[in-house]
């Protein structure tokens, strides 16, 4: 009898200590994003939000049940197989519990299946491509960032009208076709007359925008090129004299460097994820604050998408109680709503998309801001927006 009281004490023992041990160890998070490469604007931008979510969400003590965050930096450099890699050598050597990122679309193509193979998450920010979250998607992949269709369906709340013809000027890529795909079949109203692909490092506009311009110029009523780009400036198509043809342009938000070009387009509609004087909450107030205090300036398109991947990992934890076993968390995150800058999201169940509000928008020209100013027409509800699940598992 006292023996097995004695062994008893010893198991209770051992496993309280075990139980403390996993307690006080790290939670180790691996951000691969393009920290160089076409889109290094972007993954730096997505860096500091994520940092910054981290801190606001945990109070700024960076712990979650006596856990201390470690956050793993790895530049893909804009590269699928570097991405692919990276994200093999953080789950395998590093030992991460789970991963952030990438940029591009294309990289995280070449992540997907690495998640699966080690069997954990990887929470996708900001990469748009609809199959990320479709046809290639699997269990272990969660997406903070909006998708292809949200960014379709958004700006075809505002130029989907009759009696408007439309191309479409998007990069070769996985982010450009399926914007245009998404964008295609959420148009009702208007005429699609042409779809125009042009190589992602594309720096002279001039062919591709004769091919849209000769596309538009005999089309009757209102003519509209819509742009969606990553990087670079697309908007040097202007430079060929459009309105000589009545042709306008569209296209949705931006990061402010980008936005800069949109002060030529005063009126110029679309549909935006993130402008910073946009949402009115409490947790875009101090994602604008921490900023303005850090670097003299406000947050961008992206930092605010990094901001939301913290609020979401944080929210998760804390449900798990800091348990970091994937299916804990997959548990935890689906169905889960959490704080964002941009209001309540909602990772839906079917396919971890993301459900969030998109922003119509018309620019306005204020002499105070380098950039155009996007305001608000009105806030795109979630609920709005019938996002196709494209998913086909």
């Amino acid at each position: 009898m006292k023996t097995n009281l004695r062994l008893l004490a010893t198991s209770l023992i051992i496993l309280a200590a075990g139980f403390a041990q996993a307690q006080g160890k790290d939670i180790k998070i691996a951000h691969i994003y393009s920290k160089t490469g076409p889109l290094e604007a972007y993954g730096k931008q997505t860096q500091v939000g994520l940092l910054m979510g981290l801190e606001y969400a945990t109070g700024g003590t960076m712990q979650i049940a006596g856990r201390k965050i470690v956050v793993l930096e790895k530049d893909d450099q804009g590269k699928p197989d570097v991405g692919k890699n990276l994200l093999a050598a953080a789950y395998g050597d590093d030992k991460v519990d789970l991963a952030v990122g990438p940029t591009a679309s294309p990289v995280a193509l070449a992540m997907l299946p690495v998640a699966e193979e080690y069997k954990k998450i990887l929470l996708v920010e900001p990469a748009v491509a609809d199959s990320i979250t479709g046809d290639k998607w699997n269990k272990y992949i969660f997406r903070t960032g909006r998708n292809s269709s949200q960014d379709a369906i958004s700006n075809a709340v505002a130029l989907d009208k009759e009696g408007i013809s439309i191309v479409t000027m998007a990069q070769d890529s996985a982010f450009g076709r399926d914007g245009v795909k998404a964008f295609r079949e959420a148009l009702k109203k208007a005429r699609l007359v042409h779809e125009e692909y042009l190589p992602p490092a594309t720096t002279d506009f001039t062919a591709g925008a004769q091919r849209m311009i000769d596309k538009l110029k005999d089309q009757p009523g209102r003519k509209v090129i819509f742009i969606i780009w990553a990087g670079g400036n697309p908007f040097k198509i202007a430079d060929l004299d459009l309105k000589r043809y009545g042709i306008e342009i569209a296209t949705g938000g931006n990061i402010l460097p980008a936005m800069v070009a949109y002060k030529q387009f005063p009126g110029m509609e679309g549909a935006a994820y993130y402008y910073f004087g946009i949402p009115k909450n409490p947790v875009n107030e101090a994602l604008v604050s921490m900023h303005y205090r850090q670097y003299k300036t406000p947050p961008d398109f992206f930092t605010a998408g990094g901001f939301s991947a913290a609020m979401a990992l944080v929210s998760a934890l804390k449900k798990t109680n800091g348990d970091t076993t994937t299916n804990k968390l997959i548990g935890a995150m689906e169905g889960m709503s959490f704080d964002t800058p941009k209001g309540i999201m909602t990772f839906r169940k079917e396919d971890h998309q993301a459900m969030q509000s998109m922003y119509h928008f018309k620019i306005k020209v204020d002499p105070a801001f380098n950039w155009g100013v996007p305001e608000l027409v009105r806030e795109i509800k979630p609920e709005e927006m019938n996002v196709p699940i494209r998913n086909q598992r």
